[in-house]
């Protein structure tokens, strides 16, 4: 793997401005145009390596898959999205600069780094000659937003993977790879009561906050820590002024869980609210929008892969969860998953966002590292030990 990698090194001044085409390119997730003009580019790249082009219509820009051919039947889905959260005018204040060993920029990091680095390693692939397996690259464009269009999309692609590899960046710091995640569910509680004068007929009026503010406390309470369950009550908004008694108030309400069986138990409390005044209405709507990546044998098996891979270029590869959810939370029960394979840096979402240069290259070659691990060549498994025919 060291000539991959040093290949990779040779090719480092490329890559980052590879990255400053894509994060001049600004890309929020409800903008179908800009979001377009990443795809093109990226088609771009990848087409100059015989991949295959399919767009996939969205409501907020299209959903694009590129596949590499191989004669090796065995395929793997690599997972990667197009959307940042940064709205347009960002560059304007933010924009991308180099400062010693980090390259700056909204999406930088979150996660154009990463689309660079893997379509690297396809092109170091290619130095070797074939492709080692089929290779699904899909550039989703509205990961940052829920991925309600391309859900779908994503689970049928990773029926029948051999791997699923996510580009999504390493844990800060730690640079580590992802083998779980918490599940990602929202919810919002809305409360109907009956308006009337505060001073007047307060007695005619149900208090829509004073039954929402029981229900926060009651749906706070459905959390259990010491099982990774967690809820936040993140949002919300009551009444019209003081001297009226408000008749409608809501909640929106974060969930976040490790595993299926805690997302099915607070889902099932969360429909059966009712309300504690029993004038009042409660509704509830929403739901698990990505279920738990849960570490399987397959994700470890591939994290051993990565490991080993990693030890043969030099460094040493740890193992962690996020408390976040990916594009990952809706494959890992289908087919074996690993995640954080993209940029190392910091500042996903926030201002100081960054991937760090040097290693751009080393993560590339990673990503290339482990494809070749999960498909060796003939000679690479044959037994030194038998005889020639």
């Amino acid at each position: 793997m060291q000539d991959v990698l040093q290949l990779l090194q040779a090719q480092q001044d490329s890559m980052v401005q590879d990255l400053r085409t894509l994060v001049e390119i600004e890309s929020p997730s409800r903008n179908a145009e800009q979001i377009r003009k990443v795809g093109d580019v990226v088609e771009g790249w990848l087409n100059l390596l015989g991949a295959r082009s399919e767009r996939i219509a969205s409501s907020n820009g299209d959903h694009r898959l590129f596949r590499l051919p191989s004669p090796n039947p065995q395929r793997i889905l690599i997972l990667s999205h197009a959307d940042t959260v940064w709205e347009m005018g960002t560059l304007s204040r933010l924009s991308f600069r180099i400062d010693g060993d980090r390259a700056y920029g909204p999406g930088s990091y979150d996660m154009k780094g990463g689309i660079v680095q893997a379509v690297w390693a396809l092109k170091a692939l290619q130095t070797r000659g074939m492709f080692p397996c089929q290779i699904d690259f899909l550039l989703t464009s509205d990961e940052e937003i829920g991925s309600r269009t391309s859900s779908g999309l994503i689970e049928e692609l990773a029926q029948g993977a051999q791997a699923v590899l996510v580009i999504e960046p390493s844990n800060p710091g730690t640079y580590t790879l992802k083998t779980s995640r918490k599940g990602v569910g929202d919810f919002y509680v809305t409360v109907q009561g009956k308006a009337a004068h505060a001073g007047g007929q307060p007695e005619k009026g149900v208090n829509a906050i004073l039954e929402l503010s029981r229900q926060v406390l009651h749906v706070t309470a459905l959390g259990t820590p010491s099982k990774g369950t967690t809820i936040n009550v993140g949002v919300i908004h009551g009444g019209t002024a003081s001297n009226v008694v408000p008749a409608e108030a809501w909640m929106h309400v974060d969930l976040r869980v490790t595993t299926l069986s805690e997302a099915q138990r607070v889902e099932e409390a969360m429909k059966s609210l009712h309300a504690f005044d029993e004038r009042a209405r409660v509704t509830v709507t929403g739901g698990l929008n990505r279920p738990p990546f849960e570490r399987t044998e397959g994700t470890a098996h591939l994290y051993e892969l990565a490991r080993e891979v990693a030890n043969s270029l030099g460094f040493v590869l740890g193992e962690d969860a996020s408390g976040g959810g990916s594009d990952g939370n809706f494959t890992a029960s289908i087919a074996p998953t690993l995640d954080g394979l993209g940029a190392c840096g910091d500042g996903a979402h926030a201002e100081h966002e960054h991937v760090i240069v040097s290693e751009m290259p080393r993560r590339a070659a990673l990503l290339a590292g482990l494809i070749l691990a999960l498909n060796p060549a003939p000679e690479e498994t044959a037994d030194p030990a038998a005889s020639p025919e």
